[in-house]
């Protein structure tokens, strides 16, 4: 007996009328009634008196419906919890993002999302001036940000990729009309200092504290976001070196990106917690580290 025929039977026995049982089945009378004909006749019995007035069940379809109703209760509770699980998403990983790196990352989060397809992955976007605060207060489980990362409680797990460093001033700026600059430059100019709980060394990656030549570069106003810093730059107030992303995803009318060629690359990682490396983010590691891997731009 097919498991059609078996939810018409069910659904004739609790109505006990056919056309509400074909209403509720959203088929025709017709269908019910072919459907209770074919069970009978493959029992070799009746299920159903149908008079013009009534239609009841038989002994022996009530013997029937008792044995059929908690088989069929079952089989329908156990589609039902398997398609809840299916379509619920097992977990969930979040990812730290800065700046565009996202958007680098798009191989590497396309293979992790074929790989693990009821897994939802979230994002939250990380400032520089505060890069490692929402990893360790666990609101992400690993984040994308420049190395070096010296933390003795977080991990670097994979090179992402490297880029060159380049040198954002106004298109006023002395500057401006260059066609690249050097690092002993920055001596001359001011850079943003950057307002936040961010460890030295790894601020200085980016934003030198002093030339090849080691002559001190002066800060200028605070900034905690990198809008922030677009805005100082645009005004004039300040010059900022800043990854090449920067260019890419940042490009403004009122900004010029000048290459610094003797400026060392940035690489950027994936981060995490040291006691926080759950299977889901080593298998987003793997799935970062079968990308082109790192390279110049």
């Amino acid at each position: 007996m097919e498991l059609r025929d078996i939810e018409i039977f069910l659904t004739l026995a609790e109505e006990l009328h056919f056309g509400r049982s074909a209403e509720r089945l959203k088929v025709s009378p017709a269908r019910v009634s072919q459907a209770i004909k074919k069970q009978e006749r493959r029992i070799g019995a009746q299920l159903f008196e149908r008079t013009s007035r009534h239609v009841r069940m038989t002994p022996l379809g009530e013997e029937l419906h008792q044995r059929l109703k908690p088989a069929y209760d079952d089989i329908q509770a156990a589609i039902a919890e398997v398609t809840s699980i299916a379509r619920r998403p097992a977990s969930t990983l979040t990812l730290g993002v800065m700046g565009a790196q996202m958007h680098e990352m798009r191989p590497a989060l396309a293979r992790f999302r074929a790989r693990h397809p009821t897994v939802e992955l979230q994002f939250k976007e990380v400032f520089f001036s505060d890069p490692f605060g929402a990893l360790r207060a666990g609101e992400v489980d690993t984040v994308a940000t420049w190395l070096p990362v010296r933390e003795p409680d977080l991990t670097v797990g994979v090179v992402l990729r490297e880029e060159p460093l380049r040198l954002m001033v106004a298109t006023d700026h002395p500057l401006a009309g260059q066609e690249s600059v050097s690092m002993e430059v920055l001596g001359d100019h001011k850079l943003p200092r950057v307002d936040g709980p961010l460890p030295a060394y790894w601020e200085s990656t980016v934003l030198p504290v002093c030339t090849p030549a080691g002559r001190p570069i002066r800060r200028g106003p605070a900034v905690s976001t990198f809008y922030e810093v677009l805005a100082l730059v645009a005004a004039g107030d300040v010059v900022c070196t800043v990854p090449d992303e920067g260019r890419r995803y940042h490009a403004q009318p009122d900004i010029v990106f000048l290459p610094v060629p003797d400026a060392p690359p940035v690489q950027w990682g994936l981060v995490w917690r040291t006691d926080g490396a759950t299977p889901l983010v080593h298998a987003l590691a793997e799935a970062a580290t079968e990308h082109e891997g790192p390279t110049a731009r």
